[in-house]
């Protein structure tokens, strides 16, 4: 077995069949695109994750670039949605990553999240004018590490493409000038939104070998569950939010 899975592309669209650990906290949402037509997507517990911190994102580096909000106001803001956002992120992905034997992954990026905030916030409170005039590079670099070691650890091409695309953004951040928060956070916003809205490559760590009921429950006890789902066999095993015309 190769280390990379060569057999699929690192982005492609959203397969329909899905590991059996993949529909764990699994949401489907339908738009209906006139009476006969509808657009229809799906949300792992991980794009999920990626979703949020994008929404997180778009609030925190757009007032840095924007607005006159004080630092030490934005300091507190941020820090507190950061923390509620690192919560939300480890009660949705918990479940997956242990049945994947990967919860240092997740603790890994817990530690990133968390000296990110440390170094930040204490660049505004003591004034490190050399930290903060090197904010962007900072986050940038810890995003790269967190997607190089998850990258690494699920055998995924996308993700250490998205390391790669956080290092090129630090060598190019010098010659943006006044945009570097703009710049920054759109950056890590792209990347997260690529990643939630598109299928990444990945080969799966363990073997699964029952389902939390929150999924529906295809274990019936006579043997091992299948290793891959189809959702069109299974459509009230996820969780629907679903916009229709009557």
């Amino acid at each position: 077995m190769t280390f990379f899975n060569y057999s699929v592309p690192p982005l492609r669209r959203k397969q329909l069949n899905l590991e059996v650990q993949d529909l764990e906290g699994l949401w489907q949402v339908k738009f209906p695109l006139g009476k006969e037509r509808s657009y229809s997507t799906f949300y792992t517990c991980l794009d999920r994750a990626c979703l949020m911190w994008s929404l997180l994102l778009i609030p925190m580096f757009g007032t840095a670039q924007f607005l006159p909000v004080s630092w030490m106001l934005q300091a507190g803001l941020w820090s507190a949605l950061s923390l509620v956002g690192t919560v939300a992120m480890v009660s949705w992905t918990y479940c997956w990553v242990k049945k994947e034997r990967l919860t240092w992954v997740l603790y890994g990026w817990v530690i990133l999240m968390l000296l990110g905030l440390l170094l930040t916030d204490l660049g505004i409170l003591l004034g490190w004018a050399k930290l903060l005039a090197n904010l962007c590079p900072l986050w940038l670099g810890l995003s790269g590490i967190g997607y190089w070691g998850t990258g690494f650890a699920v055998r995924s091409r996308a993700l250490l493409s998205a390391s790669f695309f956080h290092l090129l953004g630090i060598l190019i951040w010098p010659y943006i000038g006044g945009w570097s928060f703009l710049f920054t956070g759109a950056v890590m916003v792209f990347s997260l939104l690529v990643l939630a809205q598109l299928q990444w490559d990945m080969q799966h760590a363990a073997a699964v070998r029952d389902i939390s009921c929150s999924t529906g429950g295809f274990s019936s006890g006579t043997g091992p569950p299948p290793t891959a789902i189809n959702l069109n066999r299974y459509p009230s095993s996820i969780h629907c939010l679903v916009s229709s015309e009557d």
